[in-house]
């Protein structure tokens, strides 16, 4: 892969790039037309999404300086973008806080009440009293940090409160570490509602305010407890040891990562100096970078996306109830649908549970010979496993590819793929060096004396919970064309020596880039032949430097380019003599984009693609991907009108040229994700 652009030719850092997606999110829990709780939610997907940057890229970056290797665009030094990281992320911070403290008092004025420990009235005293002696005191394991050599391993994911002690005027101060259980206690308690309103209260302040009965056999009269929270390098190594199994190799490398290399410490910016020398001396974190004091008590944000559902309705969306697709509501037979024509899901405005059905459907029905299927990221109770478990049950041969690399699925997908081979089905973990980042499935059945084939490919996961949240599409067909290729697809899978002719699916490694290069290519010389010259995307990520490139050169030709990328987009738009055709926006609202649509003009003979692929240098390189193409030609105008509603969005679409993340601007408000769904129903 090339590493410089010409030099003319400008990119956006990756990691800058994705810190503005960031600050999108940020921007909803800014925004004044989004109910108040779900601003705090915001608020929420911002700090995990910040939790796993500092995890995955930062400690990536701090990897490649310590060995002195380049970072991928225009050979940048890796310290240099860690010194752009921490200045955006401090101010993003400090942005964060003021959203907060304005949020509650927003919230104060709907009569909802965010309170600590120094807010309790006596009847509330005693509730909380009450609540810690039964729930709370019960899974607390404090630590006596005095008494230890060695502090104990902070977990990447927790909270803690360091807590100091002393007696008198003593002047022997004590340490004690108590880690925030919530993962068996809940975040956030709602007391009794009282005349004024109702009150909420986080678990760490009802511990602050019981910290005299948590160390009542000691003497001491006075605690001080500050919140910390410790990131861990997350990447895995996975090692050459050919005596050990693959799943051994992931497990190992996933126990690895729990002990990982700090890469941030937040911590109270009030926390008495002596204490935080204390603990960084004894966690061994020295570098000035990795320390961010923050002026909230409260850490691990990510839980406010669980925000307790209080206060007046208009504080929360109101519940979302998916349309009935009109091809497949009501039919005893999904199979016999697809049978007269292809069926296109757009989740979350359908159900997922068509998907669910057709599984169901299949492992009952006694033509069906075998279920074949990529898991990804599956639901933590997912009626996808019940499904192919229910086939094997039935006689059906079920063969699953599972990917055990799945960043932070790895676990769960160890866990399903005991499950499912326990209960008969094939187990393909997945491809050597490549992760199976597609989404494709095959039903194959017995029809009168032979094999016809039913095929799903979609761009997200099998995942019935994420379905109801990100949006995504999914083809169901029996068209022979696509089978045959899915069906060459599971064949590689299951003898990776044997790759096929695929002559429909475009895949990656093997031939996505230079595929897209052509297409693109292509409309350059329509735009030089004076012919219309066009290509829209729809995107999760864009930093692919060969891609970027074509389409600098493409814009330059005159060829129109209209792009949706919702995170991480390294294409600089709108640029005087680069990319003046090129316009890019990104959409942050209700539900997650998440799907990838690829549409290019070509000539008035329009191709309409859908993929799990994004245009990233990892997607083409070392993913097995699908691109599929759109044949009918009522769903190919389907996916252009719902690429059009998505450009003219007034409302959540914000502009990726200069200045970046400014709201886009129309003659009336137009909302995309809600005329989709007013679309779709009609």
């Amino acid at each position: 892969m090339i590493r410089k652009l010409p030099k003319e030719y400008k990119l956006i850092n990756r990691e800058i790039g994705w810190l503005a997606f960031n600050a999108r999110v940020l921007q909803e829990a800014e925004s004044a037309n989004v109910p108040l709780l779900e601003r705090l939610k915001f608020l929420g997907i911002f700090s995990s999404n910040l939790d796993e940057f500092f995890r995955v890229r930062v400690a990536t970056l701090r990897r490649s300086a310590k060995l002195k290797i380049p970072a991928a665009y225009q050979d940048e030094k890796p310290e240099k973008t860690l010194n752009q990281i921490q200045e955006v992320v401090l101010k993003q911070q400090n942005q964060f806080e003021e959203i907060f403290k304005q949020l509650t008092h927003e919230l104060e004025k709907e009569r909802v009440f965010l309170i600590n420990e120094t807010l309790l009235t006596p009847h509330q005293s005693q509730f909380v009293k009450n609540y810690f002696s039964e729930v709370v005191r019960p899974a607390l394991v404090p630590i006596m940090l005095n008494q230890l050599l060695e502090v104990p391993e902070l977990k990447g994911h927790a909270i803690y409160q360091a807590v100091t002690m002393t007696k008198g005027s003593r002047k022997k101060t004590d340490y004690a570490l108590i880690e925030i259980p919530t993962d068996l206690v809940p975040r956030f308690v709602v007391l009794p509602d009282t005349p004024n309103g109702q009150y909420v209260m986080l678990i760490e302040d009802i511990i602050r305010y019981c910290l005299g009965d948590i160390f009542a056999i000691f003497d001491y009269d006075h605690f001080s407890s500050y919140t910390i929270k410790l990131t861990r390098d997350a990447e895995i190594d996975i090692d050459n040891d050919i005596l050990e199994s693959y799943i051994d190799k992931i497990q190992k490398s996933i126990n690895q990562r729990r002990h990982g290399q700090p890469v941030r410490f937040i911590y109270e910016e009030k926390i008495s100096k002596d204490l935080l020398h204390f603990l960084t001396k004894k966690l061994g974190i020295f570098r000035a970078e990795s320390l961010i004091p923050v002026r909230r008590r409260y850490h691990n944000f990510k839980d406010f996306m669980e925000f307790p559902k209080v206060g007046p309705a208009h504080l929360s969306y109101p519940s979302f109830q998916s349309i009935p697709h009109p091809d497949l509501e009501g039919q005893s037979s999904l199979m016999s649908v697809l049978l007269t024509k292809d069926v296109l899901l757009h989740y979350p405005y359908h159900s997922f549970h068509y998907i669910i059905d057709l599984l169901r459907e299949a492992a009952i029905d006694p033509k069906v010979v075998s279920i074949k299927i990529t898991l990804y990221r599956a639901a933590r109770h997912s009626n996808i496993i019940n499904a192919l478990i229910n086939a094997i049950r039935n006689g059906k041969q079920v063969t699953v590819v599972i990917e055990l690399q799945a960043r932070f699925d790895e676990e769960a997908n160890i866990h399903w793929s005991k499950i499912l081979s326990e209960e008969g089905a094939k187990i393909i973990v997945g491809v050597p060096q490549l992760k199976v980042h597609a989404k494709v499935c095959l039903i194959s059945r017995k029809e009168s004396g032979k094999i016809r084939h039913y095929a799903n490919v979609a761009t997200g996961n099998y995942n019935e919970t994420t379905a109801r949240f990100y949006t995504d599409h999914s083809l169901l067909t029996a068209d022979k064309r696509i089978t045959s290729d899915v069906s060459k697809l599971f064949d590689f899978f299951e003898n990776n020596t044997r790759l096929g002719s695929y002559q429909h699916l475009i895949l990656s490694p093997f031939h996505l880039r230079k595929k897209l290069l052509l297409l693109i290519h292509q409309e350059i010389r329509n735009a030089r032949r004076g012919l219309p010259a066009q290509i829209t995307i729809k995107l999760n990520g864009l930093t692919d430097v060969k891609i970027i490139a074509k389409l600098y050169d493409a814009s330059r030709e005159g060829v129109d380019v209209r792009l949706i990328v919702r995170g991480t987009c390294a294409l600089i738009a709108g640029k005087r003599g680069i990319s003046e055709s090129i316009k890019a926006i990104s959409i942050v609202d209700r539900f997650l984009e998440h799907s990838r649509l690829y549409l290019f003009h070509n000539g008035g003979d329009e191709k309409t693609f859908i993929s799990s692929a994004d245009w990233m240098g990892r997607s083409f390189d070392n993913r097995i991907e699908v691109v599929c193409p759109i044949y009918d030609k009522v769903l190919a105008h389907e996916l252009k009108t719902y690429l059009e509603i998505q450009l003219s969005d007034t409302v959540k679409a914000r502009t990726l040229s200069q200045p970046i993340n400014e709201y886009q601007q129309g003659p009336h408000p137009i909302r995309s994700q809600e005329a989709i769904l007013a679309y779709l129903s009609r």
